[in-house]
């Protein structure tokens, strides 16, 4: 359904008011899902497109949700933008916006770990410990409330997804999950954020991340995978504005570090970078 036939968005701030306007939609009509923590920018809303082009109605969530943050001061400065993001969700098409409250979605707290698979061994997992089980108790819980029959994430965020894919099978939920391109600048910079957050200074240098993971994909041809590693820490690390925290080359299915090519059938090299005390990270496919 195209946005300009859509009736005028509900913005929904607490539980009960969201029951009352998914209520009002029909049941057996497709409803799509995007779960965000808000300062919404393009990359999200290629996602509601997605999901405005595929559903029938759409259902777009922003909450900073605190159980994933490991760093206070990371969720202190965590942008929030909740007039501005809802401009942009009516204008793209969404039936309702939900705007919880944190006891909203954690009336008690949420004590659950989940099985993830092995899939937060390496990347963000031991860098930021607890994030993904925080990630699968607040997705878990929007799932319960909104009942989705699609829900769309982007592959920025590749581990996450991989996870997400993961638990949603594993807990048998009824709903498929829709992985989509990642959004960049035209100078290259995955869409993100956090990148409100950068001086114009590392505005500047930030896209070089990506032009060094392009170039990944060209050292894959003649170097080994430790070699690529090194190449590409070496080259993002020559702009003085970043630092690389961790680099590395994985099994695109099973998450795990490869020390060949040979060692899966697709991989993945992803990438968190410091422009301090801002954290960018980045994927791109090798093979």
């Amino acid at each position: 359904m195209q946005a300009e036939n859509k009736t005028t968005m509900i913005v929904a701030k607490t539980l009960e008011e969201f029951i009352q306007a998914r209520e009002s939609l029909q049941h057996q009509e497709s409803i799509g899902f995007v779960p965000t923590m808000g300062a919404l920018h393009q990359g999200h809303i290629s996602l509601v497109e997605h999901s405005v082009a595929k559903c029938k109605h759409t259902i777009v969530s922003i909450f900073v949700n605190p159980t994933q943050f490991n760093n206070p001061q990371d969720l202190a400065t965590y942008p929030r933008t909740l007039e501005a993001d809802c401009a942009l969700l009516e204008a793209s098409g969404v039936d309702i916006a939900f705007a919880p409250r944190v006891i909203d979605i954690y009336p008690t707290p949420d004590e659950r770990v989940f099985n993830l698979g092995g899939l937060d061994t390496y990347g963000e997992g031991p860098r930021r410990p607890g994030h993904f089980n925080g990630v699968a108790q607040v997705v878990t819980r929007l799932f319960d409330i909104v009942k989705p029959h699609f829900a769309f994430f982007g592959e920025k965020d590749f581990q996450q997804v991989a996870i997400i894919k993961y638990f949603v099978k594993d807990l048998n939920y009824q709903l498929e999950i829709v992985q989509c391109p990642t959004l960049r600048e035209e100078d290259g910079l995955a869409k993100s954020s956090r990148n409100t957050l950068l001086t114009p200074a590392q505005r500047e240098a930030a896209p070089h991340i990506y032009k060094c993971l392009k170039k990944a994909v060209e050292y894959s041809q003649t170097m080994t995978p430790a070699q690529v590693i090194e190449a590409v820490t070496k080259d993002i690390n020559s702009n003085v504005e970043l630092e690389t925290e961790y680099i590395e080359l994985v099994d695109a299915d099973m998450l795990k570090p490869v020390s060949s090519w040979d060692d899966a059938e697709k991989i993945q090299l992803w990438c968190a970078v410091y422009a301090r005390p801002v954290r960018l990270i980045d994927n791109i496919k090798i093979k």
